[in-house]
């Protein structure tokens, strides 16, 4: 399937991108609200509830503008590379289940909806969250190592 036919389709499909498709496709994390489907051989991640979408989008877009300095960038405007997107995705919401005081043992966020509800009824507006805290996280944050090449 050719690329500009790909993404016609997709946008087709997907009317409601889940903004954490990324860390989800990264299987890293769930989402109760995330619906995912296969669109010739790639996986696509759909949110199926548009205000909790608003919700997401709003965090993603304080988290990536909070961690311009750590990700050594002077101004954040929409997403990043694929590397910096999954660092700041996963370690931000690492970062807001370390600020909750919950258990980051595992690594995996079982329900993004959940965290980010259990967040607000704690902090209050997504604008209160404890940014501090979930920015070092972000900074933290190790992804994949790549693989050594064998000789």
């Amino acid at each position: 399937m050719e690329e500009d036919q790909y993404r016609k389709t997709y946008g087709e499909i997907n009317q409601l991108k889940c903004v954490f498709e990324k860390a989800i496709n990264s299987r890293q994390c769930a989402c109760s609200q995330s619906q995912r489907f296969n669109l010739a051989d790639r996986e696509g991640v759909a949110c199926q509830t548009p205000v909790r979408h608003e919700k997401c989008v709003q965090l993603l877009v304080l988290m990536r503008s909070n961690a311009s300095f750590s990700l050594q960038m002077q101004k954040v405007e929409g997403p990043l590379p694929h590397a910096r997107e999954i660092k700041v995705q996963v370690g931000g919401l690492q970062g807001l289940q370390v600020a909750l005081g919950q258990d980051v043992e595992s690594k995996a966020i079982m329900d993004i909806d959940g965290l980010i509800q259990k967040a607000e009824s704690t902090f209050g507006q997504i604008e209160n969250f404890p940014y501090p805290e979930i920015i070092k996280s972000i900074s933290r944050y190790k992804g994949r190592q790549r693989r050594q090449s064998r000789k």
